[in-house]
Parts: C-alpha cells; structure tokens; sequence
C-alpha cells in the first residue's frame, strides 16, 4: 500500500491564509486532518498539548508576520515536520529568508497540482517513520510468523488513533472479554497484558520527550495520563524510577529496545502459538462475538 493511503495518526496543524485553508483540506481528504490556527503561537501551543503530524506554515503570512515562536515550533520539535507552503501570492525574499532563519528548511510549491502530491509524499515518509509503526515492524522481525490472534494483540497495542489506556479498553478493541484474554496470557506464561500495554505507553512517552519542548505535564497530557503526578506513579510503578530519570534515561529508540528485550524476545515461541481470540464451547463471549459466533460454540442457557 502505497504510504499517502493512509491516514496520518495525527492532525496537521495549520497557519495559512484564509483562502489558503480550503485547498489544504480538499488535498488531504482522506489522508490528513488539518487543524487551522490563527497565529504560530496556537500552533505552538498545539505542539505542547497533543500529538501533531506535521505544521503547515504559509510562507506569505508566517514571513509577514515574524513571530519569534517560529524557532520554538521548529527547534522544540524537530521530530515533527514543519513545512512551508508557497501558495498563489508572490512570496518576496525576505519572507523565505525570515523562514530559513527561523529554521524551517522544507518548502513546497503548491503553485500546480505537482505540489500537492509532493506534500503528501512528504508527510506520509514522515508517517512512516512514526513510533507506532517502527514498533510493530520491529516486532515483526522479532517474531517472524505469527498467529493472526497474537499479531491483532499488538495491532491493537500499537494502533495509531483512538488509543487505549486499560487492559478493558483494550479487550474491547480486540473484542474479546478482559478476563479471557488475561487468562490466555497466563496460561502461556506471558507477561501479562497489562505490562504490554505500559510498555507502549511509555515507549510513546520517551518518544514525545525527544521534542525538547515537551513537558512532563505536556506528556501525561498528550498521552491521557489523569494528572502529571499520576504519569509520574506510572513511570515509577513500571521501571523504579522517577519521570525525570526516565526522560533522561530513554529515547524512543532505547525504549522499544527494552520492550523487545523483556516482552518479546523471551517469549518468542509463546508469543507464535498464542490464540488470545479463540472460542470455545462454552465460554463467555462478549455480545459482539455472540452475535457472529457460530451456534455450535455458542454457550448454553
């Protein structure tokens, strides 16, 4: 599948001109959510509060109006693209040079239907590279071939919107009942559910503090944690060390290297033969499976 038939895990925050705005939209119908903004300092704000894709900045306006916070949105956040889109009105030198000072070295021409194309690409490279996907290509590799049971548990880990934060949450998205799918896990000798699931979170947490940028109020926050200190239990509960440490300790790339070495790779061949979705006579089925489940395996009144 080609990478601009996906849809970016995040939306793109905007700061265009007015007519700008709908032609942004049109070309990612489909592929990109954008989130326009009046000034650089909301789309800054933007980076600090939740997980952003990428920030389209119109060269007219943003060149016009010179606002500081464009070397913030930029060097705060160098793992989210920033790109400058040149639009239907004459851009002077000095407004690309204001830009290029500023930090922002990706320019598109949206001047013909070419640009928008190449805008696309650009993002979804972009996309590709991004956290949730890097970890299940590494599991992948890990695991080689799998059940389609195991490899739904980690799509359902891994699954780039509408993430989930409990191992219910979590049973519901794979449709099957938590206390079933805890006791597959134990019955397999796997760590249990609830220890992936803190993994990947806090894999996405040391991803978000590679942005300088980002808080740890910013974090917990982005990732749905109730409160700053309660992100701060989880850390502590999870690897015995404080946020702090752990901003200081791991990136994304180190994170996920701990996920495979204590989740994954020793649970290698358990993890291949693990059936967390399979029916069998008799057991409860939440009413979604009951529904297309057959009558043969289907429990008895």
């Amino acid at each position: 599948m080609s990478i601009i038939q996906r849809m970016l895990p995040a939306p793109v925050v905007t700061v265009l001109e007015p007519h700008e705005r709908s032609r942004v939209d049109a070309a990612g119908a489909g592929f990109y959510h954008a989130i326009h903004r009046d000034s650089v300092a909301d789309a800054l704000e933007d980076l600090k509060r939740r997980r952003v894709s990428a920030v389209l900045l119109s060269v007219v306006r943003c060149g016009r109006e010179r606002d500081r916070r464009m070397h913030a949105v930029v060097h705060e956040f160098p793992t989210v693209p920033t790109v400058a889109l040149l639009g239907s009105e004459p851009a002077n030198a000095e407004s690309l040079l204001h830009l290029g000072n500023a930090g922002v070295t990706r320019l598109v021409d949206v001047r013909s239907p070419a640009g928008w194309s190449r805008l696309r690409h650009m993002l979804g490279a972009e996309a590709s590279q991004g956290t949730d996907r890097a970890a299940l290509a590494a599991i992948k590799a890990e695991l080689g071939d799998v059940s389609g049971d195991c490899w739904a548990f980690f799509e359902a880990l891994f699954t780039t919107s509408d993430r989930v934060g409990t191992v219910r949450e979590l049973a519901r998205r794979m449709d099957v009942l938590p206390s079933t799918l805890m006791s597959r896990f134990f019955r397999a000798r796997l760590p249990a559910p609830k220890r992936y699931l803190a993994y990947a979170r806090l894999l996405r947490a040391a991803r978000l503090f590679e942005d300088p940028g980002h808080s740890i109020a910013d974090v917990a926050n982005a990732l749905e944690y109730s409160s700053p200190q309660s992100f701060g239990r989880h850390v502590r509960t999870v690897l015995a060390m404080t946020a702090g440490e752990f901003r200081r300790t791991y990136d994304g790339e180190t994170m996920l290297a701990r996920l495979l070495d204590e989740l994954v790779r020793p649970h290698r061949a358990a993890l291949r033969s693990l059936r967390p979705l399979a029916i069998r006579a008799g057991m409860k089925t939440p009413p979604s499976i009951a529904d297309r489940t057959p009558a043969r395996v289907r429990r008895r009144p």
